[in-house]
């Protein structure tokens, strides 16, 4: 069973609060990947609550986005049009850049008929949460292949974008 995990592409990180050119141009590609996608797909969501700046994360980056329940915490509607198939694409609140419930939500997919071929992410932002979750797939499950696809994703800056692409690959993830 090959899984689709789609990183993040919510509306604040697309054309919002923390939006960029590049996270804007890659939507079709990410809504045309999750229509041609065979097998499970999983959208994560960064999720804030409204105390956001009093964490340690809203220290270091004190722009508040994807608090829970509003417009930006939402899937870009480009992203959710395409992700709106019943019993094949299911959604993952992440408090933090990378989520250690990603692996177990894969596995609870996963039984001996239809075992975990490959795992592949597509995504914002390639330099803090695709890397985040693409090392924590890749440590949860090492003999599976976990794939990174460069067009389908974009960093906070086109250069943190290659940084991360090739730290991915040294650590045996391929990029595509």
């Amino acid at each position: 069973m090959d899984f689709l995990i789609v990183v993040d592409m919510q509306n604040d990180f697309v054309d919002g609060a923390l939006g960029t050119k590049e996270a804007e141009a890659i939507v079709p590609a990410v809504a045309e990947t999750i229509r041609g996608w065979d097998g499970p797909v999983i959208c994560t969501r960064d999720t804030h609550q409204k105390f956001y700046l009093h964490t340690q994360e809203g220290e270091h980056l004190p722009v508040i986005h994807c608090v829970e329940g509003t417009e930006g915490w939402e899937l870009n509607p480009v992203i959710a049009e395409a992700a709106d198939v019943p019993d094949t694409v299911m959604e993952l609140n992440k408090p933090s850049f990378g989520s250690l419930e990603l692996p177990k939500c894969i596995q609870l997919l996963e039984d001996d008929e239809n075992p975990i071929s490959s795992i592949t992410l597509v995504g914002l932002c390639t330099d803090i949460c695709v890397i985040s979750n693409a090392m924590i797939l890749k440590a949860a499950f090492p003999e599976i292949p976990i794939r990174v696809l460069e067009k389908c994703c974009a960093g906070v800056t086109p250069e943190q974008h290659r940084n991360a692409l090739n730290a991915m690959k040294v650590c045996q993830i391929e990029v595509e």
